[in-house]
């Protein structure tokens, strides 16, 4: 998937800052912790971004929402999951966007497979993306995509690990649905406020 295409874009100030978690590099491609990326591209393609630049030591592009949406801003931080905050709190800061204007999509592995929850604030259960999403940006009260990656049968550090670091073994066309339903849930926040 090209990471935002098309026109060249505006900068300066939006409505909205969309913050997709994953790690960079070619090894964490198509893992279920970068589901965030994934999403975040989509709707940066969905709404015909410009493609994205270095900016906020992450991939950084603005535009609109469709004709006549809301102004956002989507970012992939470069600086792997466990320091997401130090992309994202730079950009909310010279962006000038408000805390509970800030969404973060990410993978959840306490939602089964397949599901998508939408919610503002709440708790961290252990997401180091949203640890350093909480310290930098000021405070927990950020709006989260929740994408369902599923949960391994075991608690194990190391199995938990490797689970979320490896390749969804779902048929492509499901991980496919996932992407495109947990894009639809973040265009229907942007949209609805």
């Amino acid at each position: 998937m090209s990471l935002f295409r098309r026109r060249s874009g505006g900068g300066g100030k939006v409505d909205w800052l969309v913050v997709g978690l994953g790690n960079p590099g070619d090894r964490y491609a198509r893992t279920r912790h970068n589901v965030g990326f994934e999403v975040a591209a989509e709707a940066a393609h969905r709404w015909a971004l410009p493609r994205a630049k270095p900016k906020f030591a992450g991939l950084y592009s603005d535009g609109r929402v469709g004709p006549g949406g809301p102004r956002v801003g989507v970012l992939l931080p470069q600086t792997h999951m466990n320091d997401s905050g130090r992309s994202a709190g730079p950009a909310r800061g010279a962006l000038g966007v408000p805390l509970d204007r800030v969404v973060a999509i990410h993978d959840e592995i306490d939602l089964p497979f397949g599901r998508v929850e939408a919610r503002l604030g709440g708790g961290l259960a252990g997401h180091n993306g949203l640890k350093s999403l909480k310290r930098e940006l000021g405070g927990p009260d950020f709006h989260r995509i929740r994408v369902g990656v599923g949960r391994p049968d075991s608690t194990d550090p190391e199995i938990v690990s490797a689970w979320v670091l490896g390749r969804f073994r779902e048929p492509p066309d499901e991980v496919r649905s996932l992407v495109e339903r947990a894009t639809d849930s973040l265009e229907r926040l942007l949209l609805e406020g």
